[in-house]
């Protein structure tokens, strides 16, 4: 069993800066991919990035957002620079023990509660 709890989320401007941070429990943390969605109103949840033994990314944010991973505080985090209003969702920390396809949300067994991004002009 993996819990998640994300923070780091809130208000900012374009142009701006987040991080956000995943905190896991469990003593497997580092046998699990890592991966960020985001689901904005109205839309279906969407893969942002993913970390196992390669960092994976959605085309929209390469070389804005970085995900990295600390497997000793069992946390993972999302830097997010260059932001756009289009980033605007809530964003979600996903856990799967080897997925198959790891952009897919069904390959992921544990989800964070979400924690809400918004980006304004």
């Amino acid at each position: 069993q993996v819990q998640l709890v994300e923070s780091g989320g809130g208000l900012v401007q374009a142009g701006g800066s987040l991080r956000l941070s995943c905190a896991a429990s469990g003593r497997t943390f580092s046998s699990y991919t890592m991966g960020w969605f985001r689901q904005a109103p109205g839309k279906e949840r969407e893969f942002v990035a993913a970390v196992n033994w390669k960092t994976t990314y959605i085309t929209s944010v390469k070389g804005r957002f970085t995900i990295s991973r600390d497997d000793v505080k069992n946390t993972v985090y999302l830097q997010m620079n260059s932001l756009k209003p289009e980033d605007t969702a809530v964003y979600y920390c996903a856990a799967a023990m080897n997925p198959y396809e790891v952009p897919r949300p069904s390959e992921y067994d544990y989800w964070g509660q979400g924690t809400q991004v918004t980006v304004s002009l």
